[in-house]
């Protein structure tokens, strides 16, 4: 048996012959495994597997180990200063608080977060205090906001108003795509002495075949990443569209959340994606 590289909480273990295996914090067998003709296996209430080849192991972390992770993973990120902000872990689910110079600093720390395995969900409490090089009057960051959109090859930049107050920019206009929605925040992030996104842009409506569309999303995710399809339920009423299912990671959850930005016809995404890293 040995440990999965970077800190992850799978162990792996080779079995040369038919096993039975009963143990509480085995919950997976590895796609490997499952693809094989001669793989059989049976799960009870999620702890019993039965199986020949490989079988990983996840071990739930406690919030005490997940709290201590997520510390390192801030302070090992150089963008952010960790020593500022304060970590609470409560059934896997991670809150962040304190107070840090920039929105790039405390959507970094929020990433960092979501980058640990085991958490499931990241809190955001991280208050926003520029000081020093970091502030702006409300006219230099409407400045700044329109250079970064103006500047950004994937962001229409004519489709797109600003309003800065107290630091805090609202964002307002129609799009095509809800790709565009999403990359027009990513371009201010960075910007120095802004507090805070709030995000209006509204897709502009198009006639679209909800069916084709679902179908659409479907290909995509398949294209993109193993077998999401079928662990993911889609649907679409106008253009709306709502996801359902269990993803094991953020990372894995932010590719399906992306490959959908780009599906034309589509005006909202309500999100009920679970990160479920055990099942």
């Amino acid at each position: 048996m040995r440990n999965f590289p970077h800190g992850s909480c799978a162990k792996q273990l080779i079995l040369n012959d038919f096993t039975y295996f009963k143990h509480g914090i085995i919950v997976a067998l590895t796609k490997a495994l499952l693809r094989t003709e001669w793989a059989r296996w049976q799960a009870f209430n999620g702890m019993v597997w039965l199986g020949r080849g490989r079988i990983v192991m996840l071990e739930k972390r406690s919030d005490r180990d997940l709290k201590q992770r997520v510390l390192r993973e801030l302070k090992w990120d150089s963008r952010i200063d960790w020593a500022s902000i304060n970590v609470e872990v409560n059934d896997a689910v991670a809150t962040l608080t304190g107070a840090v110079s920039s929105y790039a600093q405390k959507i970094a720390a929020q990433d960092a977060a979501h980058r640990v395995a085991g958490v499931l969900d990241v809190a955001n409490d991280i208050e926003v205090t520029p000081v020093d090089r970091f502030i702006r009057t409300d006219s230099e960051i409407a400045g700044a906001v329109r250079n970064a959109l103006e500047w950004d090859a994937l962001v229409p930049n004519e489709l797109i108003q600003s309003t800065v107050s107290d630091g805090w920019v609202t964002l307002e206009g129609e799009v095509d795509y809800w790709r565009e929605r999403n990359d027009a925040e990513r371009a201010i992030r960075q910007l120095a002495g802004v507090v805070g996104v709030i995000n209006k842009i509204t897709i502009r409506k198009q006639e679209v075949n909800a069916k084709q569309l679902r179908e659409e999303i479907e290909f995509a995710l398949e294209r993109r990443a193993d077998r999401e399809a079928e662990r993911l339920r889609i649907e679409v009423n106008d253009g709306a569209v709502d996801l359902w299912g269990r993803v094991h990671s953020w990372q894995e959850k932010r590719a399906v959340l992306g490959s959908i930005s780009h599906a034309p016809g589509v005006t909202r995404v309500r999100d009920h994606v679970r990160i479920d890293p055990y099942f």
